[in-house]
């Protein structure tokens, strides 16, 4: 090999790249913290996992409105593992949604629009539900006393009144909820199946 064929390797010409630093990462607020874990205990109070509410807690406070698994990793001071896990779950009650961002490699999780309305018309299902297994019971006792038979006629009492009633109240606020204008997020990420 001849000398011209060899690279340069004057130690002045070869400079090292500009290393990009990350911008610096704050912890959400004292009083952002708080939300969140009042979220997750709530989660917790209703049986569902800590964790999954500490992530729902930061998605409806984040700015921006999506945020990466790893961002929530490190927001939340979880396991990349927790994260996914509880994501997917999250997923699957119809709260998050899984986007991405033009342009990104990433996916992205943000609050599921519309999600609270889906979650209560999931719950007319359980309470119907309810109301049957009711009606199941008080088949079974059907010749028993009164005293037997007050607690499965208050449980079918009480479901078959929610089961009448909200849907009337959904239907209500879908009515004025499509009535008003919703603001919508300034970078409107793309849901992914």
């Amino acid at each position: 090999m001849s000398a011209a064929s060899l690279p340069n390797t004057d130690p002045s010409l070869m400079k090292p790249e500009p290393l990009l630093e990350p911008l610096p990462f704050e912890f959400p607020p004292f009083e952002q913290q708080q939300f969140i874990e009042t979220v997750g205990l709530s989660f917790e109070l209703v049986g569902l996992p800590r964790m999954a509410g500490r992530i729902l807690g930061w998605l409806l406070i984040s700015n921006p409105p999506h945020q990466s698994p790893g961002e929530l990793a490190t927001v939340l001071q979880a396991s990349k593992g927790s994260i996914s896990t509880m994501t997917r779950l999250l997923t699957q009650l119809g709260l998050i949604e899984r986007t991405s961002l033009p342009g990104k490699r990433r996916d992205y999780f943000r609050i599921k629009p519309n999600a609270w309305a889906e979650l209560t018309k999931q719950r007319i299902t359980q309470i119907k539900t309810f109301r049957q297994i009711a009606e199941q019971g008080l088949k079974l006792i059907d010749d028993s006393a009164p005293p037997l038979r007050q607690r499965l006629e208050e449980m079918h009492a009480v479901h078959a009144f929610l089961e009448q009633e909200l849907p009337l109240m959904m239907e209500r606020w879908e009515q004025q909820h499509t009535s008003q204008v919703m603001p919508t997020a300034t970078d409107s990420p793309t849901q992914v199946g």
